[in-house]
């Protein structure tokens, strides 16, 4: 079921609600330039387990409004908290993959009655300003690529090969990241301004700086080299590590019984 909730000045959310009869329920957060649909094979799995959860559109991502303000990580994390007191949910087991991580970070930090346990996926510990030597390679090396002349079919042919264990779902949920014309053709949902403007909001903002106030229980998912996940935890009052060796950025796309098993550890 998709939702539409306000955050304010006029902006709505896209919310898919996976039902489920029993507590806590999950609130689920994609990274930079993705979308909710990424979700939902962990999302059916943890409603087969009796949990309800929540995927959010972030604002300028999936089916969520563009306005022209509120791309950086605190914008983020207060509109979570808008979502989730709109919506009523309780104390949540709160996921957040790759940027979204470092949005949980910010949500539990700043409203911990509302977060339960943190879970981050391959994300929360990204601090852009420690793999660049300047803001100018940092933007330079992460702008996102033109993709004005790519087709929809192109973009399936590129996804199944580069990702030969996707279910057919989640690259459908990955095409998701981009609008598709009538004549085949994509487009980016969220601009490439609006992106960058993340992309420097990361470089000013690591999520480090936070850890001191997450006193709930986090687990760190890292996919492949987990060097950083294990610093990262170093700084953290309880967390525990699940490493996926080999495992692709979009962990909750590749292996999502998986990641949906572990997050169920947490309740």
């Amino acid at each position: 079921m998709d939702l539409r909730v306000p955050v304010g000045d006029g902006v709505h959310l896209r919310v898919r609600r996976h039902d489920g009869d029993r507590a806590p329920s999950f609130l689920l957060v994609h990274g930079l330039a993705s979308n909710a649909l990424l979700w939902d094979e962990v999302a059916a799995e943890l409603s087969r387990a009796g949990h309800p959860s929540y995927a959010v559109d972030l604002r300028g991502h999936g089916e969520s409004d563009l306005p022209e303000s509120g791309f950086d990580t605190a914008t983020a994390a207060a509109d979570l908290a808008l979502v989730a007191t709109f919506l009523g949910l309780p104390s949540m087991i709160v996921a957040g993959q790759s940027w979204g991580g470092n949005v949980v970070v910010r949500l539990a930090a700043e409203h911990p009655a509302m977060v339960a346990a943190l879970a981050l996926v391959d994300g929360g510990w990204i601090d852009l300003s420690s793999r660049f030597d300047s803001w100018e390679a940092c933007a330079t090396a992460l702008r996102p690529p033109d993709v004005s002349r790519l087709r929809v079919d192109q973009l399936r042919g590129f996804l199944r090969h580069g990702h030969p264990d996707w279910s057919p779902a989640a690259v459908e949920a990955t095409v998701a990241n981009l609008r598709v014309a009538p004549d085949g053709t994509v487009s980016r949902r969220l601009p490439i301004p609006q992106h960058m403007a993340i992309v420097r909001d990361m470089w000013d903002n690591p999520p480090q700086r936070f850890y001191p106030a997450l006193s709930m229980p986090v687990l760190l998912m890292p996919a492949g080299d987990s060097s950083l996940a294990k610093a990262a935890a170093a700084g953290l009052p309880h967390a525990t590590i699940k490493e996926y060796a080999g495992g692709d950025h979009d962990l909750h796309a590749q292996q999502p019984l998986r990641v949906a098993r572990d997050l169920l550890e947490l309740v």
